[in-house]
């Protein structure tokens, strides 16, 4: 008769630190930030006259489901 309860061990969680340089960090920041600007830009603000291109509703139209969703006045 073997003896397998000895045999037996914990599995062991170990760490693993994540060294990001701080040039990939501000780079990463900045294209998030431009992003998230640019997504509230269409979804919260682009419309008739705001709008970038000219008055033309399609972008507004596009995200208008979105826009009431996200509490966005509309009409």
């Amino acid at each position: 008769m073997s003896n397998l309860s000895a045999q037996t061990t914990v599995p062991t969680t170990t760490s693993t630190t994540i060294v990001l340089p701080v040039s990939k960090a501000v780079l990463w920041l900045v294209g998030t930030a431009v992003l998230a600007l640019l997504a509230y830009y269409f979804i919260g603000v682009d419309q008739g006259a705001y709008s970038i291109f000219g008055k033309d509703m399609h972008i507004h139209e596009f995200v208008h489901d979105a826009r009431h969703f996200l509490g966005f006045p509309c009409h």
